[in-house]
């Protein structure tokens, strides 16, 4: 697996690349990850990384200008190490690691899958790199075209994201797979709520909101923040643990909103430390506002069994179904209206709950995906044959 990424560093792309590994190797396949020099190993999977640059420190997600030259590092790394693993096939992550690995199939006469987690020019747009229709724009479009075209098969870890390449980029439907994220439900399930709120020393009886993901604005930090004094006006007691990082800019907004006292930042969140901390909350909560990638923070919500409130759209309730609360997409005050209304109503809190942490176990486990996913490899090595 190619991951031009500073894996692993508790956060969604990075939890995909881990728990498709650890299924596959599951059901009795090898697998090793080439990544970036940053993040720090999980267990079981051998991971191999570029050497040290000292200078990049960067672990968030989002573009950056250093990209370039660590991708190279990540090929020259990448062929060094097939030379004695002798992969059958380049699982690639992220549209950055399908460049490198059209490179890397080339060398070594190998097919490439392409893992597609999102439209590369929609994220770049998203973090704010350039402005729509500009040069720099136009030029990522082309090389966005030209890396999809350039994989042997794509999977997508959403609906929305197949239809986005068929319909949008041209690609053909049968080259097209969707594997949506999963979830550990061993690992991902509900503690007791009493002792998740001592760890975190937060009060038994105070309603609490749950986010667990990264803060900035296209995941809807910003329209979080300003839901929660509308939360305040309908239930006064409410609070709101907040969970990922960079989280320095809300802190400060939160304070000159004057709605921190009512907030519990905790940073990063270690990835084995999650489920103990989910499990405080009576409700869990996803503005995301992205529209083609995948949302796996609903998949660990569901598993903790808690009821979800999130934005209306076709990738959430692609994965919630019916058992979830949707608010109108990018409305602060639905969004707020749907909180309070589900945190008053004690029975529909149990009911979602209970339906969530089923909808996991039964449809939204990595045994699935992993079954899922060997299957597309297979497919794609039958053709390449």
């Amino acid at each position: 697996m190619l991951a031009p990424t500073p894996y692993f560093s508790d956060r969604g792309c990075h939890v995909r690349i881990y728990e498709e590994a650890r299924a596959l190797k599951k059901l009795g396949h090898e697998v090793c990850i080439v990544t970036y020099h940053l993040g720090r190993d999980m267990p079981d999977i051998p991971v191999f990384r570029i050497p040290p640059v000292p200078w990049y420190k960067k672990l968030e997600a989002g573009p950056s200008w250093h990209k370039p030259y660590l991708d190279l590092l990540l090929l020259q790394k990448a062929r060094s190490v097939a030379r004695s693993f002798r992969p059958d096939l380049i699982h690639a992550h992220l549209h950055e690691g399908a460049f490198v690995g059209s490179i890397l199939k080339r060398m070594l006469r190998i097919p490439l899958l392409f893992d597609y987690q999102g439209s590369l020019t929609g994220e770049v747009l998203n973090h704010a790199f350039f402005r729509q229709g500009s040069k720099r724009h136009r030029l990522f479009t082309f090389l966005e075209g030209a890396i999809n075209r350039s994989a042997d098969a794509i999977i997508t870890s959403s609906g929305e994201g197949t239809n986005e390449l068929v319909s949008g980029w041209g690609m053909a439907s049968g080259s097209v797979d969707t594997l949506m994220d999963g979830v550990d439900t061993e690992e991902f399930r509900p503690y007791p709520r009493a002792e998740a709120r001592r760890y975190l020393g937060i009060p038994d009886g105070v309603p609490l909101v749950v986010y667990l993901g990264l803060f900035n604005r296209y995941q809807g930090v910003d329209l979080l923040l300003e839901a929660i004094p509308l939360v305040r006006a309908g239930m006064a007691d409410a609070r709101f643990l907040l969970m990922g990082f960079p989280d320095e800019e809300y802190r400060r907004k939160a304070a000159r909103m004057g709605i921190d006292d009512c907030i519990i930042f905790t940073g990063r969140v270690p990835y084995d430390r999650a489920p103990l901390m989910l499990s405080a909350g009576d409700l869990a909560v996803s503005p995301k506002l992205a529209r083609t990638e995948a949302n796996g923070k609903l998949f660990n919500y569901m598993a903790c069994g808690l009821p979800v409130v999130a934005f209306e759209s076709e990738i959430n309730r692609e994965i919630l179904g019916e058992d979830a609360v949707y608010a109108e997409y990018g409305s602060a005050s639905a969004l707020a209206a749907c909180i309070v209304s589900v945190l008053k109503d004690r029975g529909l809190c149990t009911e979602l709950g209970r339906r969530a942490r089923e909808r996991a176990v039964g449809t939204h486990s990595w045994d699935v995906r992993a079954l899922q996913l060997v299957a597309s490899y297979r497919k794609l090595l039958s053709l390449k044959a």
